[in-house]
């Protein structure tokens, strides 16, 4: 979506709605992990410290490195890790080493993204509907089963896709965002001068005052900032001034009054820290606020969700993740597509979390570590980038990078101190998905090296064809092939089993590129083998649909004509055999061959007609 085809007041209200859902529900549990955590005593002085910390982590972390910084790092103008990932590995593709250790840096970083997108719905939702607590102690013992109703909900509508509800998103964070602005109006009216707090001053002397106290609870200051990766990731649905637009104008202005708003409460009324968001309330309004709480919950949690289904599609055709079934569920944004297996994946392990770690301040020990780990891998990244894709000079981009990476550093190595109060559990999932991947990607390349020893050259099997030619049939038939210029197995057994060629044979290999977009405009390539057939090359990025009948459209006008109701598609389906040898270990090749075997169909990934497809099987050893 570009700002030519909407107003840039638009896009804004958009990223507020999608953007800035994960960060603006942070104040629902943000303040009170640090005072209730029992590191830091009430004092005056800590309370201002702790603003001040509050705020310039705000300031540094968001405004300057990802809003400033980061978002300069396009990938032909979409965001994210995925889209780091490739841009950095494109840098340094002259140094095959150090981009294999990027690479499985940033794969690793992706699969921490799922961690996190257990954790935060979880946390966000737990976390308003905990509110109940404060209008009643009684409604203590329906908080987790209206949380685990309130996220069922929230993933059976998502086969019908986000455009229906994206349209509210932005108008309810919008109100969100002027509520929490207007409490914390209304509570720092009442001692106005806690704004003093602003002053870096305040920061400093905490950190010098407590150096122990502070590297403590930078675990639980983190939370203030754990949705500024989505700044960066969403940056291709809306661009960058519109989010910049919607940071500096509404997200920060309304997060920083409702902190300042929470520490003039704890200043008067120290009590208030076992739930000092929901306690900024008069009474008559806890109810709907809780309401309003949960909405914008659900909000902050969609953008995870929506966010899952995208990576995953992007890393499958990264070619790290088998193919998965994949629903288009608007016919204008290709951008908007369900996975069910994702869907119900998370939701399965967010129930997890929801029942083992049952209140939103025992999931805050498992909430920032991997967020911290994306950080600082960004972080990294983003040093390849200005490097060696910009060119900047040595000095500036250590200057410019290396100032961030300590202060990532140190919120990193302060969620370690919670690794085992839960910190381990979004690092299980994303070692699992890493493994997983891993696996994928070294099976695919031991099936791809078994097919190339075992192929045969395509130039010279058709000349001795043809030397003395089968029978011909009135047709298309297009042979999916993994490597240009090799027999394809279908074609092979089509022979063997049919004896009979069709009159125009076309074989296409599918390219996947570690950028975003491939225009149509170099979507084929196509070479004359003679004989009427045609070796033909689609290229895709990792945020294309895969089309193949729509791409081979172009072909027409090229010597070959193709008319769809006399086309076949010819596809080989190999079972993959794991046998003891130098491959991978037994059980990773175990795994690879029931991950191949349960791969959604190639025909539904590739869009092939489902009645012109033609499934021929062989079995592979690896």
């Amino acid at each position: 979506m570009s700002a030519s085809k909407s107003s840039l007041s638009a896009l804004t209200l958009g990223a507020i709605g999608v953007v800035y859902g994960d960060i603006g529900t942070s104040v629902l549990y943000a303040m009170k992990e640090v005072f209730g955590s029992g590191h830091v005593p009430f004092t005056p002085e800590n309370v201002y410290g702790i603003l001040s910390i509050f705020f310039w982590t705000l300031t540094v972390i968001v405004s300057i490195k990802y809003v400033v910084l980061v978002l300069r790092a396009d990938n032909h103008g979409e965001g994210g890790l995925v889209a780091m990932l490739a841009l950095a590995s494109q840098s340094v593709k002259d140094k095959p080493k150090l981009r294999r250790i990027l690479l499985l840096v940033g794969i690793f970083g992706t699969c921490l993204f799922y961690g996190d997108g257990v954790i935060t719905p979880a946390i966000s939702v737990l976390g308003a509907v905990e509110g109940l607590e404060v209008v009643s102690p009684t409604f203590k013992k329906f908080v987790i089963p209206l949380t685990l109703v309130i996220l069922l909900a929230l993933f059976m509508v998502q086969k019908r896709g986000t455009a229906s509800m994206g349209r509210f998103f932005g108008p309810i964070m919008v109100v969100w965002f002027i509520v929490i602005a207007g409490l914390g109006i209304v509570n720092i009216a009442a001692d106005p001068h806690i704004l003093v707090a602003i002053s870096p001053h305040y920061a400093l002397g905490f950190m010098w005052n407590n150096p122990g106290t502070t590297f403590i609870i930078l675990g639980a200051v983190v939370l203030c900032v754990t949705g500024g990766e989505a700044l960066y990731a969403d940056m291709g649905h809306f661009g960058k001034k519109p989010i910049r637009v919607a940071w500096f104008l509404v997200a920060m202005p309304a997060l920083t009054l409702n902190y300042f708003g929470q520490g003039a409460l704890l200043l008067h009324t120290p009590s208030a820290v076992k739930n000092p968001f929901f306690m900024m309330a008069p009474d008559w309004a806890l109810i709907p606020l809780v309401a309003l709480a949960a909405m914008a919950a659900v909000i902050a949690s969609q953008a995870l969700i929506s966010g899952a289904f995208s990576v995953t599609k992007q890393v499958i055709q990264l070619g790290y993740l088998p193919r998965l079934q994949i629903h288009h569920t608007s016919v204008k944004d290709t951008g908007q597509i369900y996975l069910p297996f994702v869907n119900w994946g998370l939701f399965a392990l967010i129930v997890v979390a929801v029942v083992m770690f049952k209140s939103s301040s025992n999931l805050a020990a498992a909430y920032g570590i991997a967020v911290c780990t994306d950080m600082l891998i960004t972080t990294i990244l983003t040093f390849y980038v200005i490097r060696y894709h910009w060119k900047y000079p040595l000095v500036l981009c250590i200057a410019a990078t290396g100032f961030f990476f300590v202060v990532d550093f140190a919120f990193w190595a302060s969620n370690l101190l919670k690794l085992f109060d839960g910190g381990w559990f979004p690092l299980l999932i994303g070692g699992a998905i890493f493994m997983l991947m891993l696996t994928w990607k070294d099976g695919r390349r031991l099936l791809n090296e078994k097919l190339r020893a075992d192929a045969i050259d395509l130039p010279s099997f058709l000349e001795a064809v043809f030397v003395s030619p089968p029978a011909r049939v009135e047709g298309t038939a297009v042979f999916l092939t993994a490597e240009v210029g090799t027999v394809p197995n279908a074609l092979l057994h089509n022979l063997k089993h049919n004896k009979v060629l069709h009159q125009n044979n076309l074989f296409v290999t599918v390219r996947n590129h570690e950028v975003p977009w491939i225009g149509l405009n170099k979507r084929l390539e196509i070479d004359s083998l003679g004989h009427d057939c045609w070796q033909v090359v689609l290229h895709y990025g990792f945020k294309n649909d895969p089309d193949v009948p729509k791409a081979l459209e172009q072909i027409k006008g090229r010597g070959c004509e193709m008319q769809t109701m006399t086309t076949s598609y010819f596809l080989s389906r190999d079972t993959v055999v794991p046998t003891l040898g130098t491959g991978m270990a037994q059980w990773r090749e175990k795994l690879f061959a029931q991950m191949h075997h349960n791969a959604s169909g190639a025909a539904d990934f590739l869009n092939l007609p489902n009645n012109a497809v033609v499934e021929l099987g062989s079995k592979i050893e690896i």
